[in-house]
């Protein structure tokens, strides 16, 4: 009798709970001076798609449709040509893995191992879970001076990532609070008796997201990422807007007096944050030499590309090319120290412009497979969106996350790129927009007929 009670129960168990398992490992912290190595959560995403292939075999399911096959499937074109014409075939096979593994390989194995609305709500909490701890972490280290050096001051928020990715809790951060302000915005529940249980989302659900949501605003505040801010306030404006006029009114109002309240009532960072807003529109006048560093490398990689425009210069080749095209106004590297690291010089061995990245090291023939497929997701995934709010589709919360990490990625790729642990949670927010905009169910037919 127990083993058949136990078939159902296993039945019953979501598949993604590996792709849950690999988002909670990248809460561990990184050990100091082992960045750039594969992580634990590296390792689980390889347990992600053997899983899913494992799944596939058992039901004898047919992997994607023909559409989902060509839009996932066409970055690999450009990576393959560029690591066949790489000088240096083992660094090349290397970039050729992470790049498959990060942009195909791991997008697919989410968007086949959803089920329904409630893995990507689960999905979707998980990334605010681990948002809510490296936040936490992150304002512990403000709050008492043993983040990473900034300004002189060991204040910046990094979470477990530790200054050598100094970015990675800044985006764990930005993609919990796009997550949370999807899930805030779920549309009421409508036509409740042609829905299953938990298809719709509940309004104590709702309230728990704008609470998370507004308490992640702190740690991305004092993570002083200007370009996480840049994006994370473009896709939840986009994500607002496309749930309704009036709420994104009511809830930019709200977002405005907790900022308010936060560096105006609490002096939360309130000198050295506001230096670091005005320094966002000096980029042009009075740039630091951040960003003087960051427009030497992306001048580099435009000179790569110049020298091979259709191919590039290979894959995993920026940093053996980048002195030869680099002026002399770039730095050796940056510092870092601090959150229990000392004193380094970290080198910069990328452009910090994931499309100049490709279009550098792929050529034009990479940027336009690896863009036009992202392209392609954020088209299907807004006409699918609108038609789900025209309907009163009460599965509209998933839409906005799905559409609001998409829109987070294509605007921060614009001035950075993959690297650190943290990446592969760059594949599940990549899987979920897959999922959404090629795979999500019909807004205009009930949930339980297309379950039939």
């Amino acid at each position: 009798m127990s083993h058949a009670y136990a078939l159902p129960a296993a039945r019953g168990l979501t598949p993604v709970l590996p792709v849950v398992a690999m988002i909670a490992l990248l809460a561990l912290p990184v050990a100091p001076g082992g960045e750039g190595g594969a992580t634990p959560a590296d390792a689980a995403s390889g347990a992600v798609v053997l899983c899913c292939a494992v799944r596939l075999l058992y039901h004898r399911r047919r992997p994607l449709s023909p559409t989902a096959a060509v839009i996932l499937g066409l970055p690999v074109v450009g990576i393959a040509v560029a690591a066949a014409g790489a000088e240096v075939p083992g660094t090349a096979l290397a970039g050729f893995s992470r790049y498959l593994q990060i942009f195909v390989l791991v997008p697919a194995a989410v968007l086949l191992l959803v089920r329904d609305r409630r893995d990507v709500r689960l999905l979707a909490w998980s990334v605010v879970a681990l948002a809510v701890w490296q936040g936490a972490v992150g304002v512990h280290q403000y709050a008492t001076g043993t983040g990473a050096s900034y300004m002189g001051r060991e204040i910046r928020a990094v979470g477990t990532f530790g200054p050598g990715d100094i970015m990675g809790m800044a985006t764990v951060v930005a993609f919990g609070l796009v997550c949370a302000v999807g899930l805030a915005l779920g549309s009421a529940p409508v036509r409740r008796g042609h829905l299953p249980a938990g298809a719709e989302p509940r309004a104590w659900g709702r309230v728990c997201a704008l609470v998370c949501a507004l308490l992640l605003v702190v740690p991305l505040t004092v993570s002083f990422s200007r370009g996480a801010w840049i994006a994370t306030a473009l896709a939840c404006t986009a994500q607002l807007v496309l749930a309704g006029l009036r709420r994104a009114v009511r809830v930019g109002a709200v977002v405005a007096a907790v900022a308010v309240l936060l560096v105006g009532g609490f002096g939360v960072g309130s000198e050295l944050l506001n230096e670091r807003l005005s320094s966002i529109g000096q980029v042009a006048d009075a740039p630091d030499q951040s960003v003087s560093d960051r427009y030497a490398l992306w001048a580099a990689a435009a000179g790569m590309w110049r020298e091979r425009p259709l191919t590039g210069i290979g894959l995993k080749g920026f940093p053996e090319h980048r002195d030869g095209h680099a002026s002399l106004a770039l730095s050796s590297g940056s510092d870092t120290e601090g959150a229990g690291a000392a004193y380094r010089k970290q080198p910069l061995l990328s452009p910090h412009s994931m499309y100049l990245l490709v279009l550098g090291e792929q050529g034009l023939i990479g940027l336009l497979t690896l863009a036009g497929s992202w392209l392609a997701l954020l088209v299907l995934g807004l006409r699918r969106l609108v038609r789900a709010r025209r309907a009163g589709d009460p599965g509209l919360d998933c839409a906005l996350v799905a559409w609001g990490l998409l829109v987070w990625h294509l605007v921060n790729f614009a001035y950075a790129d993959i690297g650190g642990p943290s990446t592969v949670l760059t594949a599940v927010c990549l899987g979920l927009s897959a999922w959404w905009a090629l795979a999500g169910p019909d807004p205009t037919v009930p949930e339980e007929a297309a379950a039939r």
